[in-house]
């Protein structure tokens, strides 16, 4: 399912128009993508939580030429899934 079919099952759910239910998604990720970026998390209750993951620098070898190389240290976004959420698609 892509973004465009996401919006539009969720705008016949919830009966809202497509143009309300883009603004709230945008808000929903706008939300969570600020507060990762700040180190914090979001836990949605039954759904599961997002969080921040450090991931140190390390040596690496370059696909294309063999060559030894350093991946610098970054922050990845991270999602756990709810008991809830388990539970539903089991």
């Amino acid at each position: 399912m892509n973004k465009a079919e996401f919006v539009t099952e969720v705008s016949e759910r919830a009966e809202l128009s497509k143009k309300d239910t883009e603004k709230a998604l945008k808000a929903f990720t706008d939300v969570i993508g600020a507060e990762l970026k700040k180190g914090g998390k979001v836990q949605l209750v039954g759904f599961g939580t997002f969080e921040v993951s450090k991931r140190s620098a390390r040596e690496g070898r370059n696909p294309q030429t063999g060559k030894q190389m350093v991946i610098a240290a970054s922050n990845v976004p991270k999602f756990k899934a709810g008991k809830a959420l388990k539970d539903f698609i089991n």
